[in-house]
């Protein structure tokens, strides 16, 4: 037999299991080095992307001298948005929106985790309910903004319903897909261990649902801002959206924007605190992982 056809001189040319560790051992790991510059390119990106649409913009308007009821330059709207900040007018009514906003969103959310507690536990309960909870959703939200004026009038009452009725809907399929995504073999064990469905729920359902009722309040926390917004253009005495009803009347468009940037700075800022909430109380979960807008 020839050294070529023995078995011992292929097991020779093998590689041991020792040498296949002591090369993986000696294989690089993944650097973070990659990962810091890519969020340091981010942090140069963001804002040399608004200086460099900021800047376009005032240099279109200057350029082919628009009209600043058409299309008002942003060293206007900076302007304008000082002058409400000083006076105190976009102060005052921002509060009353963001009021109005949280006191839609926080009645949505306990109604909508209540009720989507017990449609994810019983088919009969979603087949009767659920048709009219879509029936609701799909009706246009200004249609029925008038009837809600003159139910409940022009004051911050309107206002609330209206934000709570377009928070509603994301929160409860949220909380519906969350709790019935529960892994069945952990709510087999629970009751392997003779645990009630108070005991299951608390201990096993909501916990892992947690992650998608999170993303839903995330969405629900910014359309209760657009809900009270919409109560606000059909009929109010204060808030942001009775000034850009005002504004436009006179033409201020420089106004309106500036209202706008308060908006989208209130918006911004609920969706912050809502993420910085979701990583406290979410300490377990890969927040990478946790969907979200």
């Amino acid at each position: 037999m020839s050294r070529a056809d023995s078995p011992y001189h292929d097991r020779a040319q093998e590689p041991s299991m020792t040498d296949q560790t002591q090369h993986t051992a000696l294989e690089p790991l993944p650097s973070e080095d990659g990962r810091g510059s890519n969020n340091l390119l981010e942090w140069v990106c963001i804002p040399l992307l608004f200086v460099l649409v900021v800047g376009s913009w005032e240099t279109i308007v200057r350029l082919f001298e628009i009209p600043p009821y058409v299309v008002p330059a942003p060293s206007a709207i900076w302007s304008s948005l000082l002058r409400g900040i000083s006076s105190g007018l976009f102060i005052s009514n921002g509060l009353v929106t963001l009021t109005e906003a949280l006191l839609g969103f926080m009645g949505a959310a306990i109604l909508a985790i209540f009720l989507g507690s017990i449609i994810a536990q019983s088919r009969f309960v979603e087949r009767v309910i659920y048709p009219y909870l879509i029936a609701i959703q799909t009706t246009p939200k200004v249609a029925i903004a008038p009837l809600f004026i003159i139910w409940f009038g022009f004051g911050i009452s309107s206002k609330v319903i209206m934000a709570g009725i377009i928070a509603f809907f994301p929160i409860l399929v949220n909380v519906i897909t969350g709790l019935r995504s529960t892994d069945p073999q952990r709510i087999e064990l629970m009751r392997s261990l003779r645990a009630s469905r108070w005991q299951i729920f608390r201990m096993v359902m909501l916990p892992s649902a947690l992650p998608v009722i999170f993303a839903g309040l995330q969405v629900a926390v910014i359309f209760s801002l657009l809900g009270a917004i919409v109560g606000e253009f059909v009929g109010s005495r204060q808030g942001l959206g009775n000034l850009i009803m005002q504004m436009n009347i006179n033409l201020d468009t420089a106004g309106v924007f500036a209202v706008l940037v308060c908006l989208s700075s209130i918006g911004i800022t609920l969706h912050l605190i809502m993420h910085w909430i979701q990583k406290k109380l979410l300490f377990w979960a890969d927040q990478n992982r946790i969907p979200g807008i």
